[in-house]
């Protein structure tokens, strides 16, 4: 690290600044600070302030030295979900809390202006809209990354990193609280903001040799320093860090690292190492990859910047915050904690060991603890106020309250649809892979039906298909290039089940094996009945097939283990139908949900196959009948 650049900055911010703070400051003895005063001012650098005795004032020759230094910017990642803030991040990102009555991130936005660092651009994903207001508030500008959901912050910087290139820019994450203002006009090398901890810890440590240059990283420690907060990369540091970033981004597998996986390799001397074991052979490396030489590793330099204790803040979870600003222990501003709170009649602060239990396709869900018992929550995804009567699936549940075969509700809302539920410690979800599971399951289906339960509402497949596609084209998506054709073959298998005149009794819908709770006990309960009503009740066994995505004869497997018989030519058909039907309807479903932000990856196209095979089997066996 530059420490005439540090002399210079340290008399720009602070003209009089005496020599025992500058070796505070620096981390130096005073004799060190007094010869390298007098190099500055030998070196023109710096001269003594003739009207002010004991300050110092730079000089044209240090205003030129000090102009590489300059930081050009900052980069605030805020993309994640923040998963282990959980319920508080269903409704707002993480970085967007707040502390003290101050959200962390404009927090370091006005900590950054104070340092006169204006250009400031945050990576969005997860939740983006929120953060558009700060556009307008403090002039930042917004970077989305579509990669936000499935890969982390290594994609995250990679899509961030034409901001780095020949620029001096710090790199910050949107959930740090700094306890004091740590940014500067003008930096002086590469670093990493370090803590201390005294004991062991599992957090990246670091090593590094007397002049602060890092010289190795490794997770876990005792006693040690760790990476902890912000981190400022400078343009050469950039220019040799960022060749390496793209060939880890183009290295299959690598998908979930942190970007400081990549920079980790950098220091240890594994780079070569790492991009070798996620590639078959060497010269299957991709061109960016082989580009890597040993000059440029070397040059990939960074220093420690070690920090006092209570300085750096990054909270893990909820009960971390709740010791740093006491309002989070009954305030919270949570629509799903206040409820918890109200129905158990306690403050929030008794809901512990809160965690992310599901973010699934309809609903997020999260577990938590109340004197020693444990619960989930359920709060409705966005838009399926629009999908599903929250009032019918309360009536569901009574109905079916009396088999003992739903999960022990302690709370419905038959308006906004929260639900809360007993938590089954050492239950798990059926396997669809284990035939043993499934056909536990499927006896558990099949006495369901024969209690021939009844409701006021259907649920009617074509009016929901119907339903699904006017919201599409309401919000402009864009089709199945061949849609109006599969369309026609739908109809005509709805037809035909019309025809049937087929006995109606309530049905699950959504019998998929994830709503299959399997208990220590063996006992099985099935779980989310949203979209249950009265129905055919071989929809469930063809949701089930498609769910799982059964081939042909996973299906005859488990319509033998439903039927314990073989099904006669009119069942089979009938749960072809439905499977296309199915099929359809959830791919209309999965468009619909995207454009409300919800991807769902290659569940869309399997599920329009689904439509399309099954009418085709369908087709080709209706000629038996």
């Amino acid at each position: 690290m530059d420490r005439y650049g540090l002399i210079c900055r340290n008399i720009m911010e602070k003209p009089d600044i005496t020599q025992r703070e500058l070796a505070k400051a620096l981390n130096v003895s005073l004799g060190t600070v007094n010869h390298l005063m007098k190099e500055c001012i030998s070196n023109g650098l710096l001269a003594p302030d003739q009207q002010n005795s004991g300050c110092h004032v730079l000089m044209p020759a240090g205003e030129e030295y000090m102009k590489p230094y300059k930081v050009d910017g900052a980069i605030i990642l805020a993309a994640g979900f923040g998963s282990r803030f959980v319920p508080l991040t269903f409704e707002m990102p993480k970085g967007l809390l707040e502390v003290f009555g101050e959200r962390m991130i404009e927090r370091q936005i006005k900590q950054l202006h104070e340092a006169g660092v204006y250009d400031i651009t945050i990576v969005v994903g997860y939740l983006k809209e929120k953060f558009e207001y700060l556009i307008d508030k403090y002039q930042v500008k917004l970077l989305y990354n579509p990669e936000y959901s499935s890969k982390n912050t290594l994609t995250t910087v990679y899509r961030a990193r034409h901001l780095l290139k020949g620029r001096n820019m710090y790199l910050l994450s949107s959930d740090n609280w700094l306890r004091e203002n740590m940014f500067h006009a003008y930096e002086c090398s590469a670093w990493y903001a370090l803590s201390h901890t005294d004991g062991e810890t599992s957090e990246w440590c670091v090593g590094f040799n007397k002049k602060g240059k890092i010289t190795n990283v490794h997770v876990g420690g005792c006693d040690t320093w760790f990476m902890y907060g912000p981190v400022f990369f400078s343009a050469d540091f950039s220019d040799h860090y960022i060749p390496v970033l793209e060939a880890y981004y183009e290295t299959p597998g690598t998908e979930q690292f942190y970007w400081e996986h990549v920079y980790m390799d950098i220091v240890n001397g594994t780079v070569k190492k790492t991009l070798n074991r996620y590639n078959k052979h060497f010269k299957d490396l991709s061109s960016k990859a082989l580009e890597i030489t040993d000059d440029l590793l070397n040059r990939a330099v960074m220093y420690a910047n070690c920090q006092p204790d209570n300085q750096i803040y990054e909270f893990e979870n909820l009960e971390e915050l709740r010791l740093f600003d006491p309002r989070y222990q009954t305030h919270s501003d949570n629509k799903a904690l206040e409820l918890v709170a109200e129905v158990f009649h306690v403050e929030e602060s008794a809901i512990k060991n809160i965690c992310c239990l599901k973010s699934g396709m309809t609903n997020k869900s999260f577990l938590f603890n109340i004197n020693n018992e444990k619960y989930i929550c359920r709060i409705p995804g966005p838009g399926t106020e629009l999908l599903i009567n929250r009032r019918q699936e309360a009536n569901v549940y009574k109905a079916a309250e009396a088999l003992g075969i739903t999960e022990q509700i302690i709370y419905f809302n038959g308006e906004n649809g929260y639900k809360i539920a007993k938590y089954y410690e050492g239950s798990r979800t059926a396997n669809s892979n284990s035939w043993e599971d499934m056909k536990s399951c499927m006896e558990l289906l099949k006495s369901f039906h024969e209690a021939g339960l009844q409701t006021e509402h259907s649920f009617d497949i074509w009016e929901r298909i119907h339903f699904y596609e006017t919201l599409c084209k309401s919000r402009g998506s864009i089709l199945f290039e061949d849609y109006k054709d599969v369309y026609n073959h739908m109809q005509e298998m709805m037809d035909w089940l019309n025809s049937l005149n087929r006995p109606k009794i309530l049905s699950h819908i959504d019998s998929n094996a994830d709503n299959f709770l399997i208990l220590p006990d063996g006992q099985i309960r099935l779980i989310d009945w949203e979209y249950a009503g009265m129905c055919d009740p071989l929809i469930d066994i063809s949701m089930c097939a498609i769910y799982s995505y059964y081939n042909t004869e996973q299906l005859e497997k488990l319509m033998q283990l439903y039927f314990k018989r073989e099904p006669s030519l009119e069942e089979r058909l009938v749960i072809y139908s439905y499977m296309a039907l199915g099929g359809f309807l959830w791919s209309l479903w999965a468009v619909y949900k995207s454009t409300l932000g919800e991807e769902f990856g290659e569940y869309t196209l399997i599920m329009y196959r689904y439509a399309k095979d099954y009418y085709g089997k369908f087709h080709a066996d209706l000629s038996k009948l």
